[in-house]
């Protein structure tokens, strides 16, 4: 199944116990916080953790997602309801609604065609007020990442809330013009074995600056690591900060 950690609830669940709060979420929030009671979009919000950590920082926050089962995970967690949660996608979104609009987990690589990704970056555009953020990471290509997308660097044991042990690893299947297929495979100790697919965009740093300037941003800064280091650094991001 496409995108499965997301709409396969037993895969949402592995999901959540992989990808608990880090240092990615730190350095989003960090940029809200420049911010004051922002209003705050989080577009592809998933499971909801970096929205409701921006919610309990003293934001108002609107988590958009077109998956239902991964909103489901959002809204029985601790603080959900002080989040708003909107199973959509960009072209729902209200009209000069947000101060800051962030995609957090790599969701700009999502948006294959240059076609959507032109459309979403619109959209964010228009619902942004004048003056408002946009932030976002997408890996840099410069860094070859998928390289190591492979059974032996990628894989691991992600434990379950309830005690269960989940093996897990990764495998390019394709690569074609800036674009990544690949493939997640999951074992559960009953022997149950499930399968995500997906394909990713890299898009190299002079790309990600033309369409945002195209789409009417202004971009402030594009930082290579989590720390805010220059464009090359060994996490291998592009983290985007552009300005409506």
């Amino acid at each position: 199944m496409r995108h499965a950690e997301f709409n396969d609830p037993r895969l949402v669940a592995v999901y959540d116990a992989e990808c608990p709060w880090s240092r990615e979420d730190d350095f989003f929030l960090s940029v809200v916080n420049e911010t004051l009671a922002a209003r705050v979009l989080d577009l592809g919000c998933g499971t909801g953790r970096l929205a409701l950590g921006i919610s309990a920082a003293g934001h108002s926050v609107t988590g958009v997602d077109p998956v239902q089962a991964s909103l489901e995970a959002a809204r029985v967690k601790p603080g959900a309801g002080q989040v708003t949660w909107i199973e959509g996608t960009s072209p729902d979104l209200p009209d000069a609604s947000f101060d800051v609009a962030v995609m957090t987990s790599h969701v700009a690589q999502f948006f294959v065609q240059y076609s959507e990704w032109e459309r979403t970056l619109a959209d964010l555009k228009r619902t942004l007020v004048l003056g408002g953020r946009l932030v976002f990471e997408t890996r840099d290509p410069e860094d070859r990442g998928w390289e190591k997308w492979n059974a032996e660097d990628s894989f691991r044991r992600i434990t379950l809330p309830d005690g269960r042990v989940v093996e897990a690893w990764t495998e390019v299947t394709d690569i074609r013009d800036g674009a990544v297929s690949f493939a997640i495979h999951y074992e559960f100790p009953d022997g149950e074995a499930l399968l995500s697919t997906a394909t990713l965009r890299f898009r190299p740093e002079d790309h990600v600056r033309t369409f945002l300037e195209h789409a009417g941003f202004v971009v402030e800064q594009i930082y290579g690591g989590w720390n805010r280091e220059n464009v090359g650094a060994e996490d291998g991001e592009l983290l985007v900060i552009a300005r409506a």
